[in-house]
């Protein structure tokens, strides 16, 4: 399981990026992999990762 602050999300179109404690690598998450939770700019994070089509998913997304 990773960690990381929430870079940014627009609840609008459904995306945003997650940003990794430690690397500092960027992942995608699209509201789907939220699990209905609701996140925002600077909310921190645990995420889990798959490989979806265009690169590595942030999915399973919990707030702490």
């Amino acid at each position: 399981m990773k960690t990381g602050k929430v870079k940014f999300f627009i609840e609008s179109k459904g995306f945003g990026f997650i940003t990794e404690d430690g690397t500092n690598e960027d992942f995608f998450v699209h509201v789907t992999g939220l699990n209905g939770l609701q996140i925002q700019q600077n909310d921190r994070v645990e995420f889990d990762t798959v490989e979806g089509k265009k690169g590595v998913n942030a999915v399973n997304v919990r707030k702490f």
